[in-house]
């Protein structure tokens, strides 16, 4: 994997990916530190692999080649370290990440709009925002989103592309209290015919009316056959022309891009005063090279005709009376039904959980390949198809492993009970204890015959032997909100 800049193609240079992986205070106590030891975010592991394996795979399988990754100051070791191993230069071996980090003195962990302003000068070409968090099904590949920002940005200067994506039904071993604390949907109106986003919901409109939506009446005009839907989530995925970082840096009281900078974002494609004083930032004219250099890896189209003469939707005074159906300055949408493959975003406790049960269901136990990792289970361990255990994890006697995820380096003592858990790497739980429902943190550690259940513990803590206890209950961090 490579961390300096080297010539590369002219291929290779048509997208920048930024990967935002914040400190996940969304998924503590599981990110709280040990110790002196950070727990980062994009580390935590979705069946027994990082995060962040996931984003990335799906980067390199659109064809992108340069990542600027982002993370707080104090993952950065971990995070290098991890990028520089011999299993991540060989799952993305064609992918050069240039590793940058944030420091909290910089006052810059307030919101991804201040991240985006303070390495701006680090990204020079159009760029797609993707968060460590989000882990997409096969059916949606990346060039899915792509293509569509490549066509419309040249045929009618469309100047980003967003992905939402429906929230899943709950899942069937889900208690109420646990579906009920999931991710929020978020209200969007949007132009299904032309995949146009219209409007986002934004949090001082909800807390001012919850059950109303004020709209434009232009919006109306341009899209009279617009649908409202509210059980849609922001992927928080964005595919931007590069222009749109100088408008952020005339908006300086932007906090949060899917908050604030997208919602407003969308509003000139049809409020003719925004149009008219942020039309030549964005600069919705065409540049041929470049939209030639799109269409090419577009899988939609053979090329830009020769003849074809752009039009900006800023040249006719008439424009918000009797606009086009699709007009310069558009938002794209792309919608991922529920239907089309399971996705979401691990950023509550409770997605991490479902997306790691997801996991399960898909795959089929076996017992370790390597000898030393298969002569540390006990032929007496039952442990379920529906299971994962991590590389070098000792399992003893009669334990009984069901629906749920051991990490690596574990020790799991004899007539053990674990049902419907994930644990981390490093744990060890002790004879005799029983786990129902748990989320357990690197290094914790269970005592004899101790029971758990519905129990979050963050990394190296200790569970004293014997009875009933509750470390982190549900009901406390099950309702943390991104």
């Amino acid at each position: 994997m490579d961390f300096e800049e080297t010539p590369s193609k002219i291929t290779t240079k048509e997208f920048l990916a930024v990967v935002l992986a914040g400190f996940g205070n969304e998924l503590a106590p599981l990110t709280s530190n040990n110790g002196d030891e950070p727990c980062p975010k994009a580390l935590l592991p979705i069946v027994n692999k990082p995060m962040l394996d996931y984003p990335l795979a799906w980067l390199e399988a659109s064809g992108i080649r340069d990542v600027l990754l982002i993370c707080p100051a104090p993952h950065r070791a971990s995070v290098l370290h991890y990028i520089n191993s011999d299993s991540s230069a060989s799952s993305f071996p064609s992918l050069r990440i240039d590793l940058q980090a944030f420091d909290e003195s910089e006052n810059l962990t307030v919101g991804t709009c201040q991240l985006l302003r303070h390495f701006a000068h680090r990204i020079d070409q159009d760029f797609i925002i993707v968060p460590c968090d989000f882990i997409p099904p096969p059916s949606l590949p990346l060039s899915r989103v792509l293509n569509k920002f490549r066509t419309e940005a040249t045929y009618d200067g469309a100047i980003a592309t967003t992905l939402f994506f429906e929230q899943p039904k709950p899942d069937k071993t889900s208690t109420p209290e646990e579906w009920r604390s999931g991710p929020a949907s978020t209200s969007v109106v949007w132009d299904e015919k032309s995949g146009t986003l219209l409007h986002v919901d934004t949090p001082d409109e909800i807390d001012d009316d919850p059950e109303e939506m004020a709209l434009n009446m232009s919006l109306l005009r341009r899209y009279p056959r617009s649908k409202l839907s509210a059980n849609l989530q922001d992927a928080h995925v964005y595919v931007c022309r590069r222009t749109v970082l100088d408008v952020l840096k005339e908006k300086p009281r932007f906090d949060s891009i899917r908050e604030e900078f997208i919602p407003w974002l969308c509003t000139p494609q049809y409020n003719s005063r925004k149009r008219s004083k942020y039309g030549h930032i964005l600069n919705p004219l065409h540049n041929l090279p470049s939209q030639r250099l799109a269409l090419e890896h577009c899988t939609l189209h053979t090329g830009l005709p020769s003849a074809y003469e752009p039009q900006s939707a800023l040249s006719s005074p008439m424009d918000e009376v009797a606009p086009t159906e699709t007009s310069s300055l558009r938002v794209g949408v792309v919608v991922h039904r529920a239907s089309a493959g399971y996705t979401a975003r691990a950023n509550t406790l409770q997605t991490y959980l479902e997306l790691n049960r997801h996991f399960l269901s898909q795959t089929t136990y076996a017992l370790p390949i390597d000898s030393e990792s298969r002569s540390l289970i006990d032929p007496k361990a039952q442990i379920t198809s529906d299971s994962m255990v991590g590389h070098t994890t000792k399992v003893g006697e009669r334990t009984n492993i069901k629906k749920s995820v051991i990490g690596k380096h574990c020790v799991i003592g004899k007539y053990v009970r674990i049902v419907g858990c994930v644990i981390l790497d490093h744990c060890v739980i002790s004879d005799g204890a029983k786990l129902d429902g748990c989320i357990l943190g690197t290094n914790t550690t269970v005592g004899v015959k101790s029971e758990l259940s519905k129990c979050i513990t963050q990394a190296g803590y200790e569970v004293g032997d014997g009875g009933m206890h509750c470390c982190f209950p549900y009901s406390k961090y099950l309702t943390v909100k991104h």
